[in-house]
């Protein structure tokens, strides 16, 4: 429990904070932003412009969220110089952090949906489990965010698990919604789980990894021209859902970047040429990503065979012989990795982007 004088204290900080965030966010700017936005939206003329239109109209409805909830901040914040509560402070910290992070969404694609991918690490059973636990966390943090999701392609291995979880090799989903790319790139990279292996007759402790790659998907941004003949393109039954025709035709794509090594597939689709087009989406995201980390501007510069990149790891989960998940990048942990693995990420996810963006 917080004391008054603590409560009281951290009012006026957060108050003084909050009048800072409203300058640089130009709140009464945005205000005035808003009656030109909707005064568009109802004018039919823009809708003769589709794009245009719903355009607009996407821009009206992210600065009017930005204006309630600051509003709504203001009335707390209110509320509490009238009256000390401590569960009203938390809540006034809470929505003004998630306005905080939001300030940090300036990357080119940040507002993009994302094409999120788990590969799983050496280790056989465990790393194959482990993988499906990290899907099973993250899906749940889309759920909690309110992103839409469903894979579009995935690859297991041929033994029966113990835990009820699916034994992957890799998997990539597509995720859409508003800042998808924006919440979810920070979590790329290596995550090492430790525990005691359900797998093991002698109940030793095994360690784990998986790789989580996040790519925005710029499909109707930005296309890059790739040369038919660099491609190699593998049709194969589709093992998942995707209607009838599945396993009964060779409908899933899986396409290789012959200069790269690069490789995407989708099998969810119901045609062929569909599922080529989703794939070619994904390798137009990989090399787009790869040109920008090797700063060229032509694709035929990429020469170089990749790989997922592995490294070190950017956060840590342990099972035994004590609990606690430590984020190696921004030293946040927490003893309560049972909530972290049924996708509470939020204060991972938060301090990550606040650390990048501070860095810039």
């Amino acid at each position: 429990m917080m004391t008054e004088k603590e409560i009281k204290d951290g009012i006026e900080e957060t108050s003084s904070f909050f009048l800072r965030l409203q300058e640089v966010l130009e709140i009464e700017k945005k205000r005035n932003e808003l009656k030109d936005l909707e005064a568009r939206v109802a004018d039919m003329e823009i809708w003769k412009d589709r794009k245009k239109g719903e355009e607009t109209s996407r821009k009206a409805g992210e600065v009017r969220d930005l204006i309630e909830k600051i509003d709504e901040i203001s009335l707390l914040l209110e509320k509490l110089k009238e009256k000390f509560s401590e569960e009203l402070y938390f809540v006034a910290r809470k929505k003004l952090k998630e306005i905080e992070v939001k300030t940090t969404f300036t990357g080119r694609y940040d507002k993009s949906n994302a094409i999120f991918s788990i590969y799983s690490g050496a280790g056989g059973q465990d790393a194959a489990d482990w993988t499906g636990m990290l899907l099973d966390m993250f899906t749940a943090f889309f759920e909690k965010m309110g992103f839409k999701w469903r894979i579009v392609d995935e690859s297991l291995d041929d033994f029966q698990t113990k835990t009820g979880r699916k034994p992957i090799k890799n998997i990539t989903l597509e995720v859409r919604g508003n800042y998808a790319f924006g919440y979810l790139k920070g979590e790329a990279g290596v995550h090492r789980l430790v525990r005691i292996s359900p797998f093991s007759p002698k109940k030793l402790r095994h360690t784990s990894f998986a790789l989580v790659e996040v790519l925005p998907d710029i499909a109707e941004l930005q296309k890059i021209e790739i040369p038919e003949k660099d491609l190699k393109v593998d049709l194969f039954r589709s093992s998942g859902p995707g209607g009838q025709n599945v396993n009964k035709v060779e409908t899933a794509v899986r396409i290789t970047h012959l200069p790269t090594g690069i490789v995407a597939a989708c099998q969810v689709e119901r045609s062929q040429s569909q599922n080529r087009e989703r794939a070619m989406a994904v390798i137009h995201a990989k090399l787009l990503k790869l040109m920008e980390e090797n700063k060229v501007k032509e694709i035929s510069e990429l020469k170089t065979k990749v790989k997922p990149e592995w490294g070190s790891q950017i956060r840590s989960y342990v099972l035994n012989p004590y609990k606690m998940v430590k984020d190696h990048r921004t030293g946040m942990e927490t003893t309560q990795a049972e909530k972290v693995l049924q996708g509470e990420l939020d204060d991972f996810i938060q301090a990550e982007l606040v650390n990048s963006f501070s860095k810039k």
